[in-house]
Parts: structure tokens; C-alpha cells; sequence
């Protein structure tokens, strides 16, 4: 999931925040977006930076990525990756553009075998311009800190990634972790109160975090109720299996959805929507 795409072939200089035209090539077909209104786009990332993302006082913007197949399946033999290509990719990395901070279960950290993360050039230089870190910080929930700090999370000083744990959680893993993360505490051991969590990451000036699960985290942001966008890559894939959907262990009850965008390329569909309240 670490992968960049950068794109070519451009026809003309968009205005500033505007989509890019472009012919497409032969490696990687011209992105559409298929609604509000149909256009060529080249560069998703000049989509996702310029969508407008207003911080609450007290804790950041929520998104979340995920992908998913027809049938529903968010991952093939426990990871995403079998799922995507290219154009995912692409759109990871637009996405990835945005947060301050990116949130993310421990056994995803593990079975997706993520890195610190990482922006292309150009991406990084956009970050800056806009007051942000090149890169975002990876900010992992464990309540019970089981994570080797060997791990390539935490390979990068000038990157150091956040833990968010249980005030009870072990105190020695604890001590150990802290070596190499900073620990913010929320909660006891199988309570832990993201809305907490999410206000200090505020405190810590984040005004963007990105969720990219697992499912059980999906579930625990739905059900705290501070999800304010859903970004989904629809994957034209039928998987079977047993694989758990994008929210794991989430009370059934309907939560309404606004579309705000639809992107496609080379069969996979981009869909951006936002939250809003139930109806009455």
C-alpha cells in the first residue's frame, strides 16, 4: 500500500485546485470522474487537496479509505492489496495527500506490513506549502501494545509514529513502545474512547486524520460517531470467502450518506461521500 503513481501525458495547466485533462497511456487509463458532472481527470490529487474539509473545535476531520469488492470483501488472504491496481494506487496516494495523521489498527499495521509513510516530490511539496508535514504521522490503536518494536512503522525517527493505548494497558510494553512512539493514553483496557483519543490528536494541532482500519477500528469510529467521510474504492472482483466487511462490530442501525463524488478507471469505481444526520 505504499506505492505512488504519478501521471503524464498532460494536455494543458489547469487552473489552481482544477482537475488535469489527460490522454491516458497504455499503462494506466484516463481517470474519469463520472459525477457531479463528467470530466477527464489526470491527477486524483488535485481532487482530493482541493475538497473542502472544516475541522471541528474540538478534534480533527475524520475520513476513512477502504476498498471493497462486489460481494463486499475487503480483503483477499487478509490483505487489501489483491484487490486494487494502478488507478487504486493512484487514489491511495491522492488520498494519503491529505491527513495529518493517519489511524490505523495494529493488526492492519502488521498484515499490511506498513512503512512509515512516505509522499512522492510532489506531494510533499504541496503538503508544505500548506503548513503541513511532507509526510503524514502513522498513529496506530493497540490496547494491548503486542507490536515488535522491530517493526518498519517505527524505522523512521524523523517520522515517529503515535500509539494510542489503554491507560491500563501493560506497563512495561508501555515504557518499551516509548522508545520509539508517543503513547497517548484513552481509556481502559477494551474501552477505548477514540472521541478522546481524536481530541488530543486536535490538541496536537491534526486537523485531518485519515482512518485506513482495520475493520474492528472502522466499526469503533462509526459507532463513536465521528466519521465525517467515507472514501471507498470499489473493486470490479467477486472474492467469496469469509473476509469482514469495511465496519466490523458496529451496532445495525442506518446512518445516512451524502455522494459527493464518483471517479473511475480501468473498471474501478472511486466513490467520496460525506456524513450527515438521519432523518427525522
Amino acid at each position: 500500500m505504499e506505492d505512488v503513481v504519478h501521471f503524464v501525458n498532460v494536455e494543458r495547466s489547469p487552473a489552481p485546485g482544477a482537475a488535469r485533462r489527460v490522454r491516458g497511456s497504455p499503462s494506466f487509463p484516463c481517470m474519469q470522474q463520472l459525477f457531479p458532472e463528467c470530466i477527464d481527470i489526470g491527477d486524483p490529487v488535485a481532487a482530493y487537496t482541493s475538497d473542502s474539509r472544516p475541522a471541528p473545535t474540538d478534534r480533527p476531520w475524520v475520513m476513512l479509505n477502504m476498498i471493497s469488492s462486489v460481494d463486499g470483501a475487503v480483503s483477499i488472504d487478509g490483505r487489501s492489496g489483491g484487490l486494487g491496481g494502478p488507478a487504486d494506487k493512484a487514489v491511495f496516494t491522492a488520498i494519503r495527500a491529505v491527513p495529518d495523521v493517519i489511524l490505523v489498527g495494529a493488526g492492519t499495521v502488521v498484515a499490511e506490513r506498513y512503512n512509515p509513510p512516505r509522499s512522492p516530490e510532489d506531494v510533499a511539496a504541496l503538503r508544505v506549502a500548506r503548513g503541513q508535514a511532507a509526510a503524514p504521522r502513522l498513529a496506530i490503536v493497540t490496547a494491548s501494545l503486542r507490536i515488535d518494536l522491530g517493526h518498519a512503522a517505527f524505522s523512521d525517527p524523523a517520522n515517529r509514529p503515535i500509539v494510542i493505548t489503554a491507560d491500563d494497558a501493560h506497563p512495561g510494553r508501555k515504557a518499551a513502545l516509548a522508545t520509539v512512539a508517543d503513547i497517548v493514553e484513552s481509556g481502559p483496557t477494551g474501552a477505548l474512547d477514540l472521541a478522546r483519543a481524536l481530541a488530543e490528536l486536535r490538541r496536537r494541532d491534526a486537523k485531518t486524520v485519515l482512518c485506513e482500519g482495520g475493520p474492528t477500528l472502522n466499526g469503533s469510529v462509526l459507532d463513536a460517531g465521528v466519521l465525517d467521510e467515507v472514501c471507498l474504492s470499489f473493486s470490479p472482483a467477486l472474492v467469496g470467502g469469509d473476509s469482514p466487511r469495511i465496519f466490523n462490530g458496529a451496532s445495525a442501525e442506518r446512518r445516512a450518506l451524502a455522494l459527493d463524488r464518483i471517479l473511475e478507471a480501468d473498471g474501478m469505481l472511486f466513490y467520496r461521500y460525506l456524513s450527515r444526520p438521519n432523518p427525522t
